[in-house]
Parts: structure tokens; sequence; C-alpha cells
């Protein structure tokens, strides 16, 4: 490639996965790579792309150059490409101190003891997927298997009624198909936070033996403060996608990786204990959120490029996951792989709240199929969902060939 050329604003440039070519260019090339806007541009401004593990790490760890709030002249701001007037209110959108309030608030929930307490109604769930499959059954993995595992945790956690569940998972899903200069569409989006609020104010009322119970009602050690209503909205907002939506894409390109490297799916089957490792790789396989976006706080001299207040900077988390200089054979999908220092969590004070429900959810898939010794094949192509933020399959058609 002489030149680079993939518009990253466009979700399109994503329909058949990630550019992994490009970004290859960029990290030996162009590392601190200065991207156009084009017709389809968030604001109509271009943006910094960082593609190095060591730049990105150093962008995460530095958020007093590098804001997740606004800087400069914005009056928007936040973590993707897009200015949000939400920045500065939001989660992932704060700095210190205001993101140390929200988080010490959210953190109030999620205890080992209660994710810990979901386990078992996971893995029942999951026994029952496995022990209602047949030799012979045809179906999309990504809609069977994938999603059901992290759509009923974070329904757990959120204490949604299972009636709902459904419902909600397919507006999350239509609005990240979408088009969009944000992450969802506002159609869905506005969906999903109307929701929320009338959760929350069920929470409120009749608070119940559930995580968002407890957050609804917890208070700020330094003052007795608790979480607005907006805050516990854009929360619900944030935490459904971010929570549902990166773990379900995680599980499915994890088995699309096996499918496509057989011989790690027989070194699981033969070595269980493997599966603490396997999890890993697939977060670093897959890396489901692959950018994020801060806003330079002054001018700044970054790896020899200098950067504007207030001029928009990406990391990709995904080219930082495969960069040559950090992992031995990036491209190869190894579930020993070690060390295995990925990025798929983030770093630093905005590390995943959810990385060890995560974590919990893959090793229950994988371990249960494993323990079936259940076998698939490939019967079509898999499809992937346009999203430049969060990507993953939609489509994984394939077949069960083989139960205990």
């Amino acid at each position: 490639m002489d030149h680079p050329s993939v518009d990253l604003s466009d979700d399109q440039s994503f329909a058949h996965g990630f550019p992994h070519e490009f970004f290859t260019w960029l990290r030996k090339n162009d590392p601190v790579y200065w991207h156009e806007p084009s017709a389809i541009t968030p604001d109509g401004e271009g943006f910094w792309v960082i593609s190095r593990y060591a730049d990105v790490n150093a962008i995460i760890m530095d958020p007093t150059h590098f804001s997740s709030d606004k800087a400069g002249h914005r009056t928007g701001g936040g973590t993707a490409i897009k200015d949000e007037a939400t920045a500065g209110k939001v989660l992932n959108q704060t700095d210190d101190p205001h993101h140390k309030r929200l988080r010490e608030l959210v953190s109030k929930g999620f205890t080992v003891k209660a994710v810990a307490e979901i386990e078992a109604a996971l893995r029942a769930q999951m026994l029952e997927i496995v022990e209602g499959l047949e030799p012979g059954d045809e179906f999309n993995f990504c809609q069977r298997i994938a999603r059901e595992i992290p759509t009923q945790a974070i329904c757990m956690v959120l204490g949604v009624p299972e009636d709902d569940r459904l419902e909600i998972c397919d507006w999350i899903d239509r609005g990240v198909e979408e088009q969009s200069e944000s992450v969802i569409s506002a159609e869905y989006f506005r969906k999903l936070r109307h929701y929320g609020q009338s959760l929350i104010n069920e929470k409120r009322e009749r608070p119940q033996n559930d995580i968002l119970s407890t957050i609804v009602h917890a208070e700020f050690e330094a003052d007795g403060s608790t979480l607005t209503d907006f805050e516990l909205r854009s929360f619900f907002s944030l935490l459904f996608p971010a929570g549902a939506e990166t773990t379900t894409r995680s599980i499915s390109g994890g088995m699309l990786a096996f499918l496509e490297n057989p011989q790690q799916w027989r070194r699981l089957n033969e070595n269980p204990t493997l599966i603490k490792s396997a999890v890993e790789e697939i977060v670093r396989w897959t890396t489901p959120s692959i950018y994020k976006r801060r806003t330079a706080t002054e001018d700044i001299e970054f790896n020899g490029t200098l950067i504007r207040a207030a001029d928009k900077v990406t990391f990709w988390e995904m080219s930082a996951n495969r960069d040559e200089e950090v992992f031995d054979q990036p491209f190869e999908f190894r579930i020993d792989r070690s060390p295995n220092r990925h990025i798929g969590f983030g770093a630093g004070v905005h590390f995943c709240l959810g990385a060890a429900l995560a974590q919990l959810e893959l090793k229950i898939v994988f371990e249960e199929l494993i323990r079936s010794e259940i076998q698939f094949e490939l019967t079509g192509q898999p499809q992937w969902v346009p999203n430049n933020r969060l990507l993953g399959l939609k489509s994984l058609p394939v077949k069960v060939v083989n139960i205990r």
C-alpha cells in the first residue's frame, strides 16, 4: 500500500471486518496519522489516528494532556469521533475528579460477591443451550449462542425483566447497524434511555437484589450524594451496549477464530486448564471496542508530531493488540499466548468496569462447549456488523457435527 486510503469515520469501511492491512501500514509508516475529513466524517473535521501499542497506552495513561471530556474551544467532546454534548457528564466521558465520583458510585454494585452470584445462573443457562443442540442442527451462532449469555448477564446486573430482554437487544442491534455519527443511532438510543428511566424509577421505589438497585441507592462517601436520574440513565445506556454487545462479539469472534484454527480448539479440548489464557487471547483477538477518542488539552509534541489544543485524537486498541513490537506473531491465534499484555479492556482509570464479568461469561461459554465435546463446522460466509466502534459478527453460520 503506497498511501493510506481507508475512511475510518465511515462504518462501511468495517463491513468486512477490521482493516488490518491499513493499520499494519500505519504502524510501520505513519503511527501518528492525520485523517482528513470526508463527506461522512462527524463534525466535518479531521482527527489524529494513533496505531502503535506504546503510543496508545501513553495516551490512555495521560488524562492531563488527552481528555475524555472537552478541551480547548470545544463545547462537546467524549470518546467517539463525533463531539457529544454529554461530555463531562457520563462515566466514560469524564476526567477526575468527576470521573472518580461516578466510578466509585457505580462500582459499589460490581463487587466480587455480586458478580460471583451471577455465575451459577449463567452456567445453568449455558447448559440449557448446549443440551438443546443436536447433531445436524444449523444456525447462526451469533444469535443462538453468543448473544444469550451476555444478554442474560447484563439483564441480571440491571434487573431487567425477562420479558423485555430480547426487545432491548434488538434495539441495540438495530442502532449499531444503522449508519450514524454516534455509536448507536439516535432513534434507538432514545428508546434505550426512556426504558432505562422507567427501570430506574422502579428500582428507586422498589429496590431488588440486583446491581442496578445497589447503584441507584449508593452514596458517595465524600459528601453523601447519590447519582442523579441523568447520571443513572446515562449509565444504563452505556452499560447495556458496552456490556452485552462487546462480550457477544468476543464470543462469536472467538468461535470464528477456533473454526479457522481447529488445532487451537483441539488443544483446549485436550487441556481445559488453558481456558484462562484462551479467554485473554479471545479478547486480544476480537477487541470489540476497536477505538476510543480523546481531546488534546494543549499543544503537545507527541512522538515527534505537534498535536494542537482541542484536536481530536483517536487511538485504535485493535491495532495496538496486533502490534508486532509487543506481540510475537500477532496475527496468529494462540490460546496459550504468554505474556499477553492486550488492552482489550483498556487501561488506567477507564479500565473496563465489567472486565471480570466479561471474562466470566467467556469462560462459562467455552468451558461448557468444551465439556460437551461439541464440534461445529462453518457452513457459510461470516458477516460483520458495519460499525467503526463496536465491531463484530452479525452472522456466523454453523452446523453441529458432533456432541458427546
